[in-house]
């Protein structure tokens, strides 16, 4: 059953209504609904044209946030063969929020990092809605450490509100962990292409997207605080998200302009969560072409171009 998001209230009567229709079709075989459930379907297409034409930076937070939308753990499984998990940060514990190992993309060895929200309640719950702590900041850290040490590229997948804010975590060294995982991803001398796949939140998700290249779904989201925290420092308001999701430019468009992105990678009419097999297979033809402009380049042209790329970010905006 698809879950609506707010903003797509009209949708859900207008397809709720044609799926009643068919309903009573199929207990009763004399009625012919046919043409009036086709006029709603073709209704609810328009409108969903309409809705998706030109969401709101506010309205593309929501979408990036949606349950139903692919995570990191649909992207291993459908895009990378041999995938052996790796856990613990040889140090405290195993976080669960962040998921990574050794794999095979396009039969290429790689390690591939992300975080993972969970899919249901339990799952949510175990994996702390991909908030990570420190220790899953520090597995990233040894997994990426690997990778440079045996030459493998590294695909990261972000999707993280941010890390996780709490007392132990805190007290476990999470500001450290971050900056060790982001100093990590600027020295490795292998590829590192990294895909925003639903929200890229704060440091928690710059600590997984210090790339060489960085694509983003066409309706995720990408910023250094949430909307609603924004406005809760600014204005003290958390009910201004919808000024602070403006404010922060943190839409994919946005941050192509600003380069602080490479590329947009288009969802279906609808987002993602409406057509997951034909996301996971941009998301996959996007990484690709990632790596593909990266195979020439030795260790120290990557490590260059990766700094290099940072170094350049708002440059592009700030002159236009």
């Amino acid at each position: 059953m698809t879950q609506y998001l707010e903003f797509e209230k009209p949708l859900a009567e207008i397809e709720g209504k044609a799926e009643e229709l068919r309903a009573l079709a199929r207990t009763n075989e004399e009625m012919d609904v046919a043409d009036e459930a086709a006029a709603l379907d073709a209704k609810a297409e328009q409108l969903l044209k309409d809705l998706y034409k030109d969401l709101t930076p506010w309205r593309k937070c929501q979408v990036a946030r949606h349950p139903e939308r692919p995570h990191c753990r649909d992207y291993i499984d459908a895009l990378f063969t041999e995938y052996t998990p790796l856990a613990g940060d040889r140090n405290f514990a195993d976080d669960l929020a962040v998921m990574g190992g050794l794999a095979r993309f396009n039969d290429q060895p790689v390690m591939v990092i992300g975080h993972e929200k969970g899919a249901d309640t339990k799952t949510r719950i175990a994996h702390n809605f991909g908030m990570a702590r420190p220790e899953g900041y520090r597995k990233a850290v040894r997994l990426m450490e690997m990778a440079g040490r045996f030459g493998l590229p590294v695909i990261t997948l972000v999707d993280t509100t941010g890390a996780y804010p709490g007392k132990g975590a805190e007290e476990r060294g999470q500001s450290e962990a971050i900056a060790r995982s982001t100093e990590m991803s600027l020295q490795i001398g292998v590829p590192v292409v990294s895909v925003i796949i639903g929200e890229g939140g704060s440091g928690g998700a710059v600590a997984f997207a210090t790339a060489n290249r960085v694509a983003m779904l066409e309706h995720a989201v990408y910023s250094v605080i949430s909307p609603e925290g924004c406005a809760s420092i600014l204005w003290k308001d958390a009910e201004k998200m919808r000024e602070a999701a403006e404010a922060l430019r943190l839409t994919a468009q946005n941050l192509l302009e600003l380069a602080v992105i490479d590329r947009i990678i288009a969802e279906p009419l609808g987002g993602a969560h409406r057509d997951a097999s034909g996301t996971i297979a941009s998301v996959g033809a996007a990484i690709t072409a990632m790596l593909d402009e990266l195979k020439d380049k030795d260790g120290a042209a990557l490590i260059k171009d990766r700094r290099q790329k940072f170094l350049d970010i708002g440059s592009k905006g700030l002159a236009a």
